[in-house]
């Protein structure tokens, strides 16, 4: 299952980035580009903005086929203030573009990826292709939240992967 969301995430990342380059976070004093993975970060107690943050929330396992299917939904949430130069009054373009980023990254074809085996890439090795692909749902999204200056919104999407042998 590791394989898939890190995979997910790594395919929704380089998506993103060429999509909107300029989209770029900092997290701890680390400029980053803005995807992250909220299990994979220290908590704060203020919620990153002009990002896109994934979070895993749901499993489902099928178990009937030679390979399992693996089933996961993923929440990617994004929020933003607009900017200061503009006092905030562009949070609606800014909003927008975030829902026109999410929807090109996860709707165009093709919507599968060959599956990593990310395991050595925390030593500096590069991710090594395993025998299957994972496959993602296109996004639904979920309805504007608006609070104070912040607008927000969530989408999910269900991903799917095989479970190939030797997996946790």
């Amino acid at each position: 299952m590791q394989n898939a969301k890190d995979t997910f995430y790594l395919m929704l990342q380089q998506r993103l980035a060429a999509i909107n380059p300029q989209r770029i976070i900092v997290v701890r004093e680390q400029r980053r580009s803005g995807t992250l993975v909220v299990e994979n970060e220290a908590p704060s107690a203020q919620v990153p903005l002009d990002c896109f943050r994934l979070q895993w929330t749901s499993l489902a396992l099928d178990r009937t086929s030679a390979l399992p299917l693996v089933a996961l939904t993923c929440e990617i949430s994004y929020a933003t203030d607009g900017t200061r130069a503009m006092a905030g009054m562009d949070r609606g373009r800014l909003f927008s573009a975030m829902d026109s980023e999410l929807d090109s990254a996860l709707s165009r074809p093709p919507l599968s990826t060959p599956k990593l085996d990310c395991t050595a890439s925390d030593s500096g090795v590069a991710p090594v292709a395993m025998a299957t692909n994972i496959f993602w749902s296109e996004p639904a999204f979920g309805a504007i939240t608006a609070t104070s200056e912040r607008l927000s919104r969530t989408a999910s999407v269900q991903v799917f992967a095989f479970q190939e042998a030797g997996e946790a």
